[in-house]
């Protein structure tokens, strides 16, 4: 698990292709690596890999067909930026919010502003995807925690604080960019819970959470 809160950028040295696979070369800029063993877990752009080798100043890792599929490494290439975050500790501060790493889709820049010091973004997620983002909700993108400030139909809206855009890769994201976007893992457990324990008989009911189903389940009076 992870937090969201970005311990450092790094870059990608190698990139193998291996059939559907890839394994990755990261440079860890400035992440400690003192307590990195082998099979331990590193965030890097969102996505939950494991090392396959420690290096002195980075590591290497295997994504599966089924990773690439889901985000943006089939486009990386070498030298691009990364951002990096190990797993979280018992004694971690929970700065941000829980994060699998566990990348659920793709999004795509649409409109970039500035306010104030600020950077807002506007990203398009897929829709299906689109019933976990809520106002004021938590979302992943790049494997940076953010808060979600405003959603429309399948389009949110996120701001970057200038802490955030220095120790990121967000502030070089521009229109027309993909990111790797994860959900709330709390959202997507409480509709599968719901839709199970409100309609037993149909537990992959296609409707996803209705008023009905919201009411069966005892969120509604």
């Amino acid at each position: 698990m992870f937090t969201g809160i970005i311990e450092s950028v790094g870059s990608l040295r190698y990139v193998e292709r291996r059939g559907d696979d890839i394994r990755l070369t990261v440079a860890s800029g400035k992440l400690d690596l003192s307590d990195v063993k082998l099979g331990d877990s590193i965030a890097t752009n969102g996505v939950c890999l494991t090392v396959v080798k420690c290096l002195s100043d980075g590591y290497l890792a295997d994504i599966s067909a089924e990773t690439v599929a889901l985000t943006g490494f089939s486009h990386y290439q070498v030298g691009r930026a990364v951002n990096l975050e190990k797993a979280l500790t018992p004694t971690t501060r929970l700065g941000g919010h829980m994060v699998s790493g566990h990348v659920d889709g793709i999004a795509i820049v649409k409109e970039r502003q500035h306010r104030g010091k600020a950077i807002e973004f506007w990203l398009s997620a897929p829709k299906v995807l689109t019933r976990y983002i809520a106002h004021k909700g938590s979302i992943t993108i790049d494997g940076v925690s953010l808060t979600v400030n405003e959603v429309n139909d399948h389009q949110f809206r996120v701001t970057i604080v200038p802490h955030t855009a220095a120790e990121t890769t967000l502030i070089t994201l521009k229109v027309g960019d993909s990111v790797n976007l994860e959900v709330d893992l709390i959202a997507r457990h409480l509709e599968r819970l719901m839709l199970y324990t409100g309609a037993k008989d149909q537990p992959n009911n296609a409707d996803g959470v209705t008023m009905d189903l919201l009411a069966r389940s005892g969120f509604l009076r």
